[in-house]
């Protein structure tokens, strides 16, 4: 079946709506907006969740709804309800027409089409039962117990969830997603002596579960969050100061994602809240820096065939060569900048209007080899992992904590540290890059942005980069 069979199915068969009537009566309640449209969303939600050998938590939910936006010039109406009719949506109508108060506009051209399928329509919490989940993460208990003695606790979860969508217009034009995401998570505690660490890894995508069930994919994620713990049983205190800073492809990549990222969505940069606003053509970057926010990879986290107001996504550069060359939009900021959305209007669920988010950021590769980008470093901190960070998107100011960084003396990587963060400014910090590696590496699907009380997957990505002259916070005397 089609995405769109199979979303009628949900949200007119089964309720009991007619969709030729409820297409008509999208068409008259937005009739004088100059944009809008009706969301359904019909989601299920799944996880399981095993501490120290025993399941501690399992969880299935099902939710279902609309939400109905009108646009008048830059006012929006937006209202959402559980029950999905031609009543509520009436209701809700009645509502968002509120924001048109004479206004008479000419509803926006719909967006193009597209043919594409990035993910399979497969349902993943269906496929694989309970049973199976439960042994996976025992296995994953058990395995990990098995390869040190200093395993101290084992956490492990698995969760899915299955998302429809269809976005119907004031025109009569439907879109419809089916879009289905899974992740494992793993985290370890060691101990030795009176000391005691923990590392974690994470993996995930829009697939199904089968890819889990394999042992040399789930050991994998296993090693690295064991390699990560004992790291940390002997890791030092971080130093402090003004230093060079190397970091490592893939999850570093969260930083460019904090720190410049929000920086480049539309809605900041109209407002004209953002460090980048009015920058457009300008060097915002070293020379060699290429951002770029791409939601048409297969499988990844933050891919999506179509936004949640039914545009493709695609492939946008952002930043190319250090130039600033284009900001993230939805439909309300692009048509109010007189620019073309990029695939970019994302909303959390159907109980949120769509904003300008994030799918798959990244830093394109240089032509350095990381071995020389280390050698190159006399004294200075590599850092390989991050867990939380911050930004204020005005100033551009970050502060972001390393969960796994190392000494850099005299080329060569050094005792493991702990404690550090780096604190700076996003554009002046991405003027500092002066080596970029050759290899380019996504995260591995662990990705969630927050925005204006909103949580959608992303994804993330650099090659390794050198930056000078960043300030480090640490824990040393």
């Amino acid at each position: 079946m089609t995405n769109l069979a199979v979303t009628d199915d949900l949200f007119f068969t089964r309720t009991g709506m007619d969709s030729n009537r409820v297409e008509e009566l999208v068409g008259e309640l937005l009739h004088g907006m100059d944009d809008g449209e009706l969301f359904l969303e019909y989601s299920q939600s799944e996880s399981v969740a095993l501490d120290d050998g025993r399941i501690r938590s399992a969880s299935f939910d099902t939710t279902q709804g609309f939400g109905l936006r009108a646009i008048a010039d830059e006012a929006a109406g937006y209202a959402h309800a559980t029950e999905l009719s031609e009543a509520a949506i009436r209701r809700a109508g009645a509502t968002v027409r509120a924001v048109a108060a004479g206004h008479h506009g000419t509803m926006a051209e719909p967006p193009v089409g597209t043919n594409r399928q990035l993910y399979t329509d497969l349902n993943p919490l269906g496929a694989v039962d309970l049973s199976a989940k439960t042994k996976l993460l025992t296995d994953i208990d058990a395995y990990a117990r098995s390869k040190d003695p200093r395993v101290r606790q084992v956490m492990a979860s698995i969760a899915g969830v299955w998302q429809a969508v269809q976005i119907i217009r004031a025109d009569g034009s439907r879109v419809a997603d089916i879009r289905p995401l899974v992740r494992v998570n793993v985290s370890i505690m060691v101990q030795d002596g009176d000391r005691m660490e923990t590392g974690s890894y994470g993996s995930g995508g829009r697939f199904a579960y089968e890819r889990y069930l394999d042992p040399a994919n789930w050991r994998a994620s296993v090693d690295e969050a064991l390699r990560q713990a004992l790291v940390n049983l002997g890791s030092v205190p971080a130093p402090a100061g003004e230093m060079v800073v190397v970091l490592g492809s893939g999850w570093p990549g969260v930083m460019l994602h904090e720190a410049v990222g929000h920086g480049l969505e539309g809605d900041f940069n109209r407002k004209k809240t953002s460090a980048f606003s009015g920058l457009m053509g300008q060097r915002v970057a070293s020379k060699g820096v290429t951002v770029v926010d791409d939601g048409t990879i297969p499988d990844r986290r933050g891919s999506l065939t179509v936004d949640d107001e039914g545009t493709p996504s695609a492939y946008n550069v952002l930043i190319e060569d250090g130039i600033l060359k284009g900001y993230m939009q939805d439909r309300l900021n692009a048509r109010l900048m007189g620019v073309k959305p990029t695939g970019n209007g994302r909303r959390e669920s159907f109980a949120n209007a769509p904003i300008p988010r994030m799918t798959n950021t990244y830093m394109l590769a240089g032509d350095k080899d990381p071995e020389e980008i280390m050698r190159s470093v006399k004294k200075g901190l590599y850092a390989v992992n991050f867990g939380g960070g911050s930004v204020d998107i005005t100033s551009g100011k970050f502060v972001f904590s390393a969960s796994e960084a190392y000494l850099i003396e005299d080329g060569k990587v050094g005792p493991a540290v702990k404690g550090a963060t780096l604190i700076g400014n996003g554009p002046d910090a991405m003027t500092k890059i002066t080596m970029i590696g050759n290899d380019l590496r996504l995260d591995d699907g662990v990705g969630t942005c927050g925005k204006d009380g909103q949580g959608v997957p992303v994804g993330v990505g650099q090659p390794s980069v050198r930056m000078d002259g960043i300030t480090v916070g640490g824990t040393a005397a």
